[in-house]
């Protein structure tokens, strides 16, 4: 049974940029993509927080 909660928030727009090792549409890690359908909720929501804390880092820049 898959994890209910919070979407993906891929938007099909896929390609690890090498020189920060996140996703270019979606800023997860590699990992973070692979596991995000076996994740819980709680799992999802971290996910999703540490994308708001990249691209919040990334736009400070």
């Amino acid at each position: 049974m898959l994890a209910s909660g919070p979407p993906s928030p891929c938007i099909s727009v896929c390609q690890m940029d090498p020189m920060t090792g996140y996703c270019v549409g979606c800023t997860r890690t590699i990992d973070e993509i692979r596991d995000w359908i076996i994740s819980n909720p709680d799992a999802r929501n971290a996910i999703l927080a540490r994308i708001a804390e990249r691209r919040a880092k990334a736009a400070s820049r």
